[in-house]
């Protein structure tokens, strides 16, 4: 097999002068690593020494000064993973609102998830809700996120807002394509989203799950290389991949129709749907009147879903979700039994910040061997990836 190609794009800060020992290491290990600049990094870091290293030239604009093109779409296409660090401020908010004024945004908008970016700014710029805001709508499009670190800044404060070190950036690349090559090609049965379960044509039983926490492993394992087929309930989230096939469901007894359909041909199952437990007995025809101080509904179980998918699974590798608001390890343990799981992802309402409609997460992971893994309070994005990580090596155990 060929050497894996890196691409490196280098923006105009400070933290630019780590680059070449990045190269450095590359190259060592194997890699092939191109570079390209944004007009302003060559003020931090010279295009010679990264040409130098890197055994290639060093590009920073549409159209190089001896008028040939630099094909954006052949760059794009050539590496294996796109890497752009440091990250400024400036280039962040260009690739959250589609600005493409450079070579180097060229690059990122021909792109098919496969970027990771470093951030590097001072801690006060990190911490702004617009900066805050434009790394959020980065990771919704697929981008790996790897967060500044406290630590000394340029300006001579010490904070969060330091980009990570070459070595541990180099260390993040390997894992990153290891996840790929791990996964690539793996089919992935994915639920999210609540269910609506009608009681008449404009009232229904429901929940407040948003389906964040499912489109984002959905996003995980896309980035991973897997094809994912997501069976979603009612939500507002979106997600476009060339390796995404996407149903929409409104009830339990539609996804589970769907679920059925499909199983079989799966490796892996993320059930990470609310569904709702019960639907009503009749459902009417009629928009119900409100006549009495008093309304009974009559109420009876749907499906179980995961219990189905796990009591018919062969080899597949088996994921369920629980959220408990009291006695979460007994109860989640309790369901990884019953219904056949590989693994159990335990929220706790009690959480802050964790739970239905929130950006952020807090999770714990609970395997059939009693293994009890808790992943701490981040953003959902993150927990998805640590997700992966984490069905990545149960399955590696398999083997």
């Amino acid at each position: 097999m060929r050497s894996k190609r890196i691409l490196i794009g280098i923006t105009g800060g400070i933290a630019a002068y780590k680059i070449p020992i990045l190269v450095r290491l590359l190259v060592k290990a194997g890699f092939e690593v191109k570079c390209v600049l944004t007009p302003n990094a060559s003020d931090f870091v010279s295009p010679l020494v990264l040409s130098t290293l890197s055994l290639h030239p060093v590009e920073s604009r549409l159209v190089s000064k001896d008028n040939v093109w630099n094909n954006h779409v052949e760059l794009a296409e050539w590496c294996d993973l796109f890497v752009v660090a440091p990250l400024t401020a400036n280039t962040l908010a260009k690739m959250a609102t589609g600005i493409c004024d450079n070579l180097l945004l060229s690059i990122y908008f021909s792109m098919k998830g496969k970027t990771l970016v470093a951030p590097a700014m001072d801690l006060d710029m990190y911490a702004h809700p617009t900066v805050v805001r434009n790394i959020e709508i980065l990771e919704k499009d697929g981008v790996r996120i790897l967060p500044a670190e406290y630590g000394e800044l340029a300006s001579g404060l010490v904070g969060q807002g330091r980009m990570i070190e070459p070595e541990k950036l180099f260390e993040d690349i390997q894992d990153f394509l290891k996840k790929k090559s791990n996964l690539s090609g793996e089919k992935v049965l994915l639920t999210a989203g609540p269910t609506y379960e009608n009681i008449d044509p404009v009232r229904f039983i429901g929940n407040y799950s948003s389906g964040k926490m499912g489109f984002a492993l959905a996003q995980s394992f896309l980035n991973a290389g897997c094809q994912v087929l997501l069976i979603s309930g009612p939500t507002s989230m979106k997600l476009d991949h060339p390796n995404l096939t996407r149903i929409d469901v409104i009830s339990a007894d539609e996804m589970m129709e769907e679920v059925k359909n499909h199983w079989k041909e799966q490796n892996i199952g993320i059930f990470a749907a609310a569904v709702a437990d019960y639907k009503p007995k009749n459902l009417e025809n009629q928009k119900i009147k409100k006549k009495n101080e008093e309304l009974e509904l009559v109420l009876v179980k749907n499906p179980d879903i995961l219990g189905w998918a796990g009591s018919v699974k062969d080899e597949q590798f088996l994921v369920g979700f629980a959220l408990e608001t009291n006695n979460g390890v007994e109860n989640a343990l309790l369901k990884l039994k019953s219904k056949n799981l590989d693994c159990i992802v335990l929220n706790s309402t009690e959480d802050s910040g964790a739970g239905f409609a929130h950006d952020t997460n807090k999770v714990t992971i609970l395997d059939k061997k009693m293994t009890k893994t808790t992943l701490s309070l981040k953003s959902k994005y993150e927990i998805a990836d640590e997700i992966v990580d984490f069905v990545i090596e149960s399955l590696s155990k398999k083997v």
